[in-house]
């Protein structure tokens, strides 16, 4: 392959983002990011470390001192923390009641954009980037743009099934409504659709549906090169 493909998921939670960006990454031979984790890495680590979450200074003055790296193998993804196997942790009810905060210090932002663009320089044939801020911050000359979209109920429904019943349907959509509005309303690379981007509302489509949509569209975009 000459030029290498960068593919850009966007969306919000329960669109789901990391199932369709793994199995894209899979089928076309491509390498995978999630950088969803790489600020749940950074938000453990500031919660690890005592660092008052909702104060953005002490999170700012932290910001460069976690080594993070994620593992870009779609199969199994992995991402460490100071050497530390973070994956489990990083879903915790915790560190997903504090990302939101730590993910819009710009400081934290403007870290990770730069970890996120190595990544994917360095993917020999390309790679798949799932996130919120891909095809408007981290890589806006991506090959191909995908926004995910889903209704609040079906997200809710979705990722109380991931939680195994932890929390009502309800009390999932409540926090994810809460999630959407902090993450689209902060300043630096708030959550959105990129005027280029192709939206595909997964609300009544089967993982393998969206999967074959986004294919079709990379395939278009790569002949149109």
């Amino acid at each position: 392959m000459s030029n290498p493909v960068i593919v850009a998921i966007d969306g919000p939670s329960g669109t789901g983002k990391s199932s369709t960006s793994r199995a894209v990454a899979s089928r076309l031979g491509l390498s995978y990011l999630d950088t969803g984790a790489q600020y749940r890495a950074i938000t453990w680590w500031m919660l690890s470390n005592g660092v008052d979450v909702d104060d953005a200074s002490a999170v700012a003055d932290q910001a460069g001192k976690p080594a993070i790296v994620s593992g870009t193998d779609p199969a199994a993804p992995a991402i460490t923390v100071d050497g530390v196997d973070a994956s489990g942790p990083i879903r915790s009810q915790e560190v997903t009641a504090a990302v939101s905060a730590v993910s819009a210090v710009p400081e934290v932002r403007t870290r990770m954009v730069e970890i996120q663009r190595a990544a994917a320089a360095a993917a020999p044939a390309g790679i798949v980037v799932e996130g919120r801020d891909i095809g408007t911050t981290v890589l806006p000359d991506a090959t191909a743009k995908i926004y995910l979209t889903a209704s609040a109920e079906v997200r809710a429904a979705r990722r109380s099934g991931e939680l195994k019943g932890a929390q009502s349907v309800a009390d999932t959509q409540a926090a994810l409504v809460r999630r959407d509005a902090a993450d689209s309303g902060r300043k630096t690379s708030p959550l959105a659709k990129a005027d280029d981007a192709i939206e595909v509302d997964t609300s009544e489509l089967t993982l393998e549906q969206v999967v074959e949509q986004v294919v079709a569209l990379v395939g278009e975009k790569r002949a149109a090169r």
